[in-house]
Parts: structure tokens; sequence; C-alpha cells
């Protein structure tokens, strides 16, 4: 008798949020990815017993001297589990093996974090044969990582919007449930129960619609080398905002998110409608360079740009241009060295798939 083997590779790429007025609203799906090259026993009737073999991880890439291999701490794998527990199975399949390549900087505000969650959800969902539909993988991607706009755009791809829904109270309850309770330490002395009474997500947390893109259109991502916690950045955050300011955002948000699928984009109608007064102000201060680039860099200084925002939580600042891509990322590279800040680079396509799945042969 022999023993069968499944193997795929899984790929997630990486976002951006907010997308200037945006704030926790918009994503945008880029062409830089999380991929992870999977293989793993699959029981079958006429397998012979084996020994179970543990899960092994390796990875590459960006952020390998600081990721746990360990399939307990590790977050993808974390995720994973949390999936296949909320389906009654409480182990992964023997040896499991997974290559985790990433190409995805941390903490740097291009969605690292959200890509391992999708990862982690569309793992635990091909361990399992879960058969989840993609609006349900987001319910439990949105059990772990609580705001939709980065891991929507990584599952589904291309520019999208998205809201947490109102939920009844009952499923509200359920929706906010400590993320320890989701994530729980596995303990060292976990049996074949540990883990059956994992927190189900309620069905449609999010609701999500993907907008039109401009094929002309590319983003310039210029990263800082020096990272920037969600945490810390929405710690500077005000706890309430003028009405002017929020008109301001909503305004450019209605225009921007139309303007990017025109094509040929119009350069001064989405420049303006990608500035920000919610969280571009406030952050500016943890990003040296930020303001003088943002007011620095037009659309008429620079033709091709087309707009400029922080990407995400940042320090990354994300231009959308449609040609001067050089010119445009070589004056904020010299921004950023005035103000004491080594820079990269990157030119980056919109990625209209989202997270694949592909099966591949032994």
């Amino acid at each position: 008798m022999t023993t069968k083997r499944r193997k795929f590779t899984l790929r997630v790429p990486a976002t951006s949020a907010n997308i200037g007025p945006g704030f926790d609203v918009v994503g945008l799906s880029l062409s830089l990815y999380l991929t992870l090259t999977v293989s793993f026993t699959i029981p079958t009737s006429e397998s012979p017993e084996e020994t179970y073999a543990h899960p092994k991880i390796t990875y590459t890439g960006e952020g390998s001297d600081t990721v746990p291999l360990d399939p307990f701490k590790n977050l993808l794998t974390r995720v994973a589990l949390y999936a296949l527990r909320c389906h009654d199975i409480s182990s992964f399949p023997s040896s499991l093996v997974i290559h985790a390549h990433n190409d995805i900087p941390f903490g740097r505000g291009l969605g690292s974090s959200g890509a391992a969650v999708i990862a982690g959800v569309l793992l635990g969902n091909e361990l399992g044969s879960l058969k989840l539909s993609n609006d349900r993988m987001l319910d439990f991607a949105l059990m772990v990582e609580r705001h939709p706009d980065n891991v929507t755009a990584a599952l589904f791809g291309g520019f999208v919007g998205s809201y947490l829904r109102e939920l009844p109270p009952e499923e509200a309850i359920r929706a906010n449930v400590p993320l320890s309770e989701v994530l729980p330490e596995y303990p060292p002395d976990a049996g074949p129960e540990w883990g059956k009474e994992a927190p189900l997500p309620p069905d449609g947390i999010g609701s999500w619609v993907q907008f039109g893109w401009a094929k002309e259109i590319k983003a310039v991502a210029l990263v800082p080398r020096f990272e920037l916690s969600t945490a810390k950045a929405r710690e500077v955050l005000p706890t309430s905002y003028t009405r002017k300011d929020l008109v301001f955002n909503l305004q450019r948000l209605a225009v921007l998110t139309t303007a990017l699928a025109q094509s040929p984009p119009n350069p001064a109608l989405i420049y303006e409608a990608m500035k920000d007064r919610v969280h571009q102000p406030y952050r500016a201060p943890l990003i040296p360079g930020l303001s003088q680039i943002t007011s620095t860099l037009t659309q008429t200084s620079h033709p091709g740009l087309l707009g400029i925002c922080l990407s995400g939580a940042g320090p990354t600042i994300l231009a959308l241009a449609t040609g001067n891509f050089n010119k445009i990322a070589e004056d904020a590279i010299d921004i950023f060295k005035k103000q004491g800040v080594e820079c990269d680079w990157m030119l980056l396509d919109v990625e209209n798939h989202g997270a694949t799945v592909t099966e591949d042969a032994f």
C-alpha cells in the first residue's frame, strides 16, 4: 500500500490601504507576494498505519530572521489551525511541509500581516477540504484582522471598498471575542480534544465591492528602511474629527473611486481627490519627509504623476502614476535623504486576481 500526498502553491498579494481619503475603507492589491508551497499526507482507507509526523516550516525572504518556524507560534499556521478547529479538526495533517517565501516588507504599510492572515485561512481551507466560499473565508480573516481594507484586497484583488456590517447583538459578541480566544496559545499538553470550542465567526461580518482600475496606472512604492507598527500609527490619531474634515474626505473619496477607473486618467482630478485630513496629517511626524513629498511632488512638477498618499499606516508612500516613474522615485528619495532616511522603491502593478491556489504535481 502507498501513501497519497497532495502538493499545492498558495499566493497572496501585498496591499495598500486608505489610498488617501479612504481611511479604513479602501484597499489596493499590489504585485508583491507571500507564496506558500505546501505538501501533506492525505489519509485514505488504504493508507498504512503511520506515526504522526509533525508539521515543518521553512521560510525565506522578508522577515526570515524573525518569523517563528514553530507551527503553533507562526501567524499563518495559527490562523489555519483556527479555521480547522472551527470544523472539528484539532490538528494539522501528518507530514505537513510548508515553505514560505515572502517579498512583502514587514511593518511598512504594505499589508504583510493581512497577507499572512489570508494565507492562513486559505491554507486551513485546503488542508481540511473545508470548501469555504471566498466570502466565508473573509469572515474567518476578519475574526483575526479586525479591519477589512487590507484582507479584503488581498483575498479578492484589485481596488476594493469594504465595511463591517452592523450585526445583531448576539452575532456582534461572537465577531468581537478577544483575539486570545481566536488564536489561543497552544498548550504543551494539548490532547485530541483541545480546541474543539473555537469561536465560529458569524456569516457576513464584512461586505465589499470591487471598483474599476485604469490599466495605465501603476504604483511607485517608496519604502523607507524603518518599521512603523500599526498600533503606534493609530495611537496618534484623534478620537474625534470636525465635520469640515470629514466632509473633505468624503467628497474626495466619492470622486476618487470613479476617477481611478477612467481611461485616460485625469491627473488634476485624481491629485486633489487623493488628499486627506483624517490620518496623514497626524502620522506625518512619525515619517520624516512625508509632508515635504506630498507637497513638493505634484502632477504639474512631475508629468505622469496622479497622486501621492501614505500606504496604510506607513511608513511606505505610494505614488500612483502613468509614467515618469524613475524621476518620481528619485526626487522622493532625495527628500527622504535630506531627512536622514534611507529609502528603497519598487514599481508595482495592481493585482486583479487576489489570492490564488494552484495544484502542483509531485
